[in-house]
């Protein structure tokens, strides 16, 4: 039965010229090694099979040993025998020969399959299918392992003649070449050395002759130059900021938690765009036409947080810019002459214009980021399912080889058994369901907490609207009084209220959640924000209704937009201050008293969904006020960074891992959902009925004087038109697909179906790849199937 096999490392067909390497062969050869041993175990199968009808047991046993490649097969069945002492020799030597089982043992084999394979890839050469072949010309790994495992020298043959070919290929090409062959890295390092001689690589060339001075320039030139790069490449990548500190989060504490700091970095990026957008735009131009009147206030330092007083009089606000074109001298009623010349030479800049553009630009770009952002998370978390979570996946390929420093490989090591804690977890709360008494039981206990949830949501807003039309009145008799003692601290009431009952209901919450037990913590998350998420937007609608509404009827109040900034400052401000009044009494001070209480030094757990609610609000409250108050992101921004540092030494001195490791990898995608519908479309709704629908101040402001701030965009249509007949066809864009709202409602529908359309997609991906691996599990059980019928065929012929 044994075959002599022959390979051809020459040329099969001289004639032919030698064609582009095609990679995506090199990919798929491995693969089609595998496809013909397995036909080739097939056709032995029903070789055997016919032997055994026509010989007797002995003959075929007696010929099976006359053969050494038999004997060797019958030696590692006899081998196997002793591992699985339930199967057969017969079954044992079948599956001995499954190509699973053979390929990888035989080195000087995959050497002349590569060898083989990369000459023909060069030259395309033509080469009969397999089954077309004699028996004898058939290649096989088993019979490689014997007739050439034997010989140390034709496999050295063998290897130089692959290092020929492999040094013939470009260098990408060689790489990838490598790094798809089934050796050992050792191996590979040989081969690379050995075949990177003088083909794109930085070796010196084996000579004894002595370099040249030239040749040692350019060498050091060379080596100089790539050194540079790789320096040049690792502090980019240093720049990223919070690198080491979110991988440091990731490896102590679990996904769940890092989501939090990933989520507060994407916000980060969220203002930064916002605030250089209208600092390049908005602020810098104002800044250097100041307006005529001076800022007669002191600065106290109460400013910082009440934001009145100098603050109001500054680029801080909305009443601060002009309502004029800037640099532009025929605003100043001059010569008409001087005037066309003057505005060749300098170019006007209409500021009312710019500051609703720019707002209104900065918004759609971002929402447009925002819906990008959601999708792309939504099918990275998934479009993969739990296939990301698999436990052979994070044992066997989780380990980065490359790191060799001593703090990066225990931080590896704490990471991958952090995720292991989470993907065991996962499975764990996989139970069994529960039974209808249960069921019945935790259904009255989740009604019951909602109501009180509910009723509580339902008496905070009865009570921010009374508190705050009595702030409204003691603030209007003030006014009226012309009485300034006291009131700068009344101002701050009203926020202090706010952010006191967004600070302490968020601990009801969790008393409930205590009491309703979810055994799912990643449930558990999500009823926590959804509870603090009504509480909070419910009392900012409350606000925003409390501010457009109070402007007209408040006469004494000169900017009504100004004050409104304010009032948003305020809030931003207090809660920043309510939160690190919590991390230190909800962590710092309940770690000390837990430690002291408890023997076994527990500590507090890292509340999710409190912060992260923390974070959207505070970004809904910036969004709110970009418009009344351009420098707000800025402050934002300082808010976020000074955040990110004490929640994170708070958490590595105070708090501790979560009891039930859980991995988060859908709360990104749940983040990002939250910013961009409840927060950021609440914003949008705010701002555009500000801009169609309420008359701006008439003392202040870019838009005085003004029916509503849209009608400045008509009037500087109208301008255009005046002054430039060929602009018609802008005249005509603005009156049909800006005034009217069909074109709007075209827009939103558009969009809307795009995120219905992605939504669908990755749907069905998830339930491709559902079928995919119930096809994988179906094939694996037709091989267990297939394994013990050959199994009980062969017992009852011995």
């Amino acid at each position: 039965m044994a075959h002599t096999l022959t390979f051809s490392f020459g040329s099969e067909n001289g004639n032919q010229a030698p064609s582009p390497y095609d990679e995506g062969a090199v990919h798929d050869s491995f693969h089609q090694l595998i496809q013909e041993q397995s036909w080739l175990a097939e056709q032995e199968m029903m070789e055997m099979q016919e032997m055994a009808n026509v010989t007797s047991k002995g003959r075929e046993n007696l010929a099976y040993m006359a053969s050494p490649a038999r004997r060797t097969e019958a030696w590692e069945a006899s081998e196997q025998t002793e591992e699985h002492p339930g199967f057969s020799s017969a079954t044992l030597r079948i599956l001995a020969s499954m190509p699973s089982r053979t390929i990888g043992r035989s080195r000087g084999a995959i050497l002349s399959q590569y060898y083989n394979r990369t000459a023909r890839l060069r030259r395309r050469s033509t080469r009969p299918p397999l089954q077309e072949m004699s028996r004898s010309a058939r290649p096989s790994l088993r019979q490689l392992e014997i007739d050439l495992d034997s010989s140390r020298e034709e496999e050295d043959t063998k290897r130089s003649l692959l290092v020929k070919e492999l040094q013939s290929l470009p260098a990408s090409q060689r790489v990838n070449m490598l790094q798809a062959m089934p050796l050992s890295l050792a191996e590979k390092r040989s081969l690379r050395q050995d075949s990177s001689g003088h083909s794109g690589t930085l070796r010196k060339p084996k000579t004894t002759a002595p370099l040249s001075y030239c040749s040692r320039l350019k060498y050091y030139i060379i080596i100089g130059f790539r050194n540079f790069w790789y320096s040049w490449l690792s502090f980019l990548h240093t720049l990223q900021p919070w690198h080491y500190s979110l991988k440091q989060i990731s490896g102590r504490f679990g996904s769940s938690i890092l989501s939090y700091f990933l989520f507060l970095k994407t916000l980060i990026m969220f203002n930064l765009f916002l605030f250089l957008v209208l600092l390049v735009f908005v602020v810098a131009m104002q800044a250097a036409y100041p307006p005529a009147t001076p800022n007669n206030e002191t600065f106290t330092g109460l400013e910082l947080l009440t934001g009145a007083g100098y603050f109001s009089h500054t680029l801080m606000y909305y009443g601060y810019y002009s309502n004029f074109t800037l640099n532009d001298p025929c605003a100043s009623g001059s010569h008409i002459r001087h005037c066309q010349q003057s505005r060749e030479a300098h170019l006007p800049y209409n500021m009312p214009l710019a500051y609703v553009f720019v707002v209104g630009v900065s918004f759609i770009v971002t929402c447009i980021l925002l819906v990008y952002s959601m999708s792309r998370s939504f099918g990275e978390s998934y479009r993969v399912g739990s296939g990301s979570g698999d436990l052979a996946v994070k044992v066997f390929c989780a380990w980065d080889y490359k790191v060799i420093q001593e703090r990066s490989l225990q931080l590896q090591s704490e990471n991958i058994c952090t995720q292991l804690k989470e993907c065991l977890a996962e499975r764990r709360s996989r139970s069994q369901p529960l039974n209808l008494c249960k069921r019945l039981q935790r259904l009255v206990v989740w009604l019951l907490a909602w109501t009180i949830s509910l009723g509580t949501v339902l008496g905070c807003v009865v009570a921010v609207y009374y508190f705050s039309e009595y702030i409204h009145h003691v603030h209007h008799d003030r006014l009226t009084r012309s009485s300034q003692s006291g009131n700068e601290a009344l101002l701050l009431a009203l926020p202090l209220l706010v952010s006191l009952i967004n600070l302490l209901m968020p601990y009801m919450y969790n008393l409930l959640a205590a009491w309703e037990k979810q055994e799912s913590p990643v449930l558990e998350v999500y009823i926590a924000i959804c509870r603090n998420l009504i509480l909070k937007m419910v009392i900012l609608g409350l606000l925003c209704y409390h501010w457009l509404s109070r402007k007209v009827t408040s006469s004494k109040i000169k900017c009504w937009e100004t004050f409104v900034g304010q009032e948003l400052y305020r809030l931003v401000v207090i809660d920043f201050i309510f939160t690190l009044l919590d991390t230190v009494f909800g962590e710092l001070i309940w770690r000390i008293i837990l430690e002291k209480k408890s023997q076994n030094k527990q500590r507090p757990e890292f509340d999710i969904a409190r912060n992260v609610l923390e974070l959207i609000y505070g970004q809904t409250l910036t969004w709110l006020g970009v418009f009344f108050a351009p420098l707000l992101p800025a402050v934002q921004i300082l808010k976020l960074v000074l955040l990110f540092y004490i929640k994170k030494t708070s958490l590595m001195r105070n708090c501790q891992s979560p009891s039930k490791p859980w991995r988060a990898s859908h709360m990104s995608t749940i983040f990002i959902t939250l910013l961009c519908f409840p927060s950021f479309l609440g914003a949008s709704v705010f701002l555009s009925y500000t801009i169609w629908s309420v008359r701006p101040s008439e003392k202040c402001g870019p838009f005085q004087s003004l029916a509503t701030i849209y009608a400045s965009g008509e009037m500087w249509v109208t301008q255009l038109e005046k002054s430039n007949p060929n602009l018609t066809w802008f005249t005509w864009i603005h009156q049909h697909m800006i005034q009217n709202t069909f074109f709007l409602f075209v827009i939103s529908g558009i969009l809307l179906a795009v995120i219905y359309l992605n939504i669908q997609v990755v749907k069905g991906q998830r339930r491709i790849i559902s079928l995919l691996k119930e096809q994988i599990a179906n094939e694996g059980e037709d091989k267990t199937f297939l394994i013990q019928k050959l199994h009980a065929v062969y017992g009852k012929r011995e």
